[in-house]
This record gives C-alpha cells, sequence and structure tokens, in this order.
C-alpha cells in the first residue's frame, strides 16, 4: 500500500498511459514463455493495493511473472493454470522460496475443482479472503497454449469466451475481500480483417455481471515486444501496405469489489 507520508519517494504510476522502454528481466524473470505480460504491471497494481503479507490470487499464473513479483513484494501467492507443463520451471525457480505460495494445476472455470482448491490453499494461510485478484488471460485462440478442450485458448468465438471469462471471474470474485481491488489485463485482437476490442468487451461484462466500480483505464505500451522485436520495419512495411495499424499497446482495468 502506499505510504502517503512518504509520497514523493514512491515509484508508483499514476497516470492512465503507460510507456515502458523494456521489459524488466532482472531476477527470476524471463521471457521465455510465450505470452508474458511485463513484471512491471504486476509491481505497479501489488504495490499500489496491498501489504505485505497480502494473499493475491491470480487466475493464469503462466511463466509465474506475479509471483516473482510477489516474493519480490513479500506478499503470499495463489495461482491456478490449466497448463500442467509450466510447473516444473515453476518449482525451480521457487526451489527456496522467500515467500508462502501455492499454484494449482486447475480449470478456473469448473467451480467445483476451483472451490475445493481455494479452500485447500485458504487453509494454508489460515485466511478465508484474498486481498487482490489478478488476471492476464488468453485473447481468444491467438495463442493455444494447450490441447484441452477446457482451455479458454481454444475459444474463438468471443461470445463463448466472454460467458466462460465471467464463470472464471464470479468464482474468484466470491473469495475477494468485499472494498478490495482487481485487475485485468488485455488487448485487442485482429480477426476476419478487423479490430476486436476484446479488452473493452471484457470490462462491460464485467461491470454488466459484477457490482463493482471502475477505477481505472490504462494503456500501456512497450517498445520491447517479443512477436515484433528485431522486425519493426517488415511490420511497418505490411501495415502500410495494408489498412491496419500495429498493436503495441494492451489494457490494464482496475475494479474495486462492491460487494
Amino acid at each position: 500500500m502506499v505510504d502517503i507520508n512518504n509520497w514523493k519517494e514512491s515509484d508508483l504510476n499514476v497516470d492512465s498511459l503507460w510507456l515502458i522502454d523494456k521489459r524488466d528481466s532482472s531476477g527470476k524473470h524471463s521471457n521465455d514463455y510465450y505470452g508474458n505480460f511485463i513484471p512491471q504491471i504486476p509491481y505497479q497494481l501489488i504495490s499500489r493495493y496491498t501489504k505485505p503479507k497480502d494473499i493475491v490470487l491470480e487466475l493464469f499464473t503462466g511463466g509465474g511473472t506475479t509471483l516473482y513479483e510477489c516474493e519480490k513484494l513479500k506478499r503470499y501467492y495463489i495461482g491456478f493454470d490449466i497448463n500442467k507443463e509450466i510447473f516444473h520451471e515453476i518449482k525451480r525457480k521457487m526451489k527456496n522460496p522467500q515467500i508462502s505460495y501455492i499454484v494449482n494445476n486447475c480449470d478456473v472455470v469448473d467451480t467445483n475443482k476451483f472451490d475445493k482448491a481455494m479452500f485447500k490453499s485458504l487453509a494454508k494461510f489460515k485466511r478465508k479472503k484474498v486481498d487482490f485478484l489478478i488476471a492476464h488471460p488468453p485473447y481468444l485462440d491467438i495463442i493455444k497454449f494447450t490441447d484441452l478442450k477446457e482451455d479458454l485458448s481454444n475459444i474463438s468465438n468471443i461470445n463463448i469466451f466472454i460467458e466462460k471469462l465471467m464463470i472464471a471471474f464470479d468464482n474468484a470474485l466470491s473469495y475477494l475481500e468485499k472494498g478490495k481491488y482487481f485487475a485485468i489485463v488485455m488487448g485487442d485482437v485482429y480477426k476476419n480483417s478487423e479490430v476486436l476490442p476484446l479488452g473493452f468487451y471484457t470490462m462491460n461484462a464485467i461491470k454488466n455481471t459484477f457490482n463493482v466500480k471502475l477505477k481505472g483505464i490504462i494503456v500501456k505500451n512497450i517498445e520491447g515486444n517479443k512477436g515484433k522485436l528485431g522486425s519493426q520495419g517488415i511490420w511497418r512495411y505490411r501495415a502500410l501496405k495494408s489498412d491496419y495499424f500495429i498493436f503495441k499497446h494492451e489494457y490494464i482495468f482496475v475494479f474495486k469489489k462492491e460487494y
């Protein structure tokens, strides 16, 4: 949480536009898991909305970016991911953990399995609720992480994708303390020759489904995009030759739970 008495020394960014020159590669961070988001995002959010020994819940652990930031910031962590192949690398990096953490191999849309995993996870911390929720879901089927039919990254229909994602958020938000915050990181997708503003569809669905307040819409731009690194000229040529614009941004939507 922000120490308001020393706010001048804080490195928290309160602007709605985050321009980041490169991905933080310090500590345990690496960029070898395609689809990772940059560590600066969870660092900013966790630093602002939690305090040491608070519990951070993450719906899509991925390569462990948020977990490693929790360790650096001394927050406890509960994570979920349907892709069991990532767990070996996370366990290797967390061989001598500086925090208590749990990562569950579970489909977050399956309410029964999610509840069982949360019950066991929270029992370890002797808590009933978490203090912050963060999610960086797949962007439809742009990157397919597994072959499992339950995997959200295998859904190409945007209506079905949003419906499943809202079930996941309903599952997770039931464990977030009232008055606490959660964030979702989403980008746009390009399908059938047009832009689909997936982030805004998701934001609208959250607002229409849950009693929450939207506290911020942050636009994040990073120059060192892994998919376009070293080939900016080619992407610019393709964009000029066609009629589209190059995606270099993502949105961070921050909400406050009111129930």
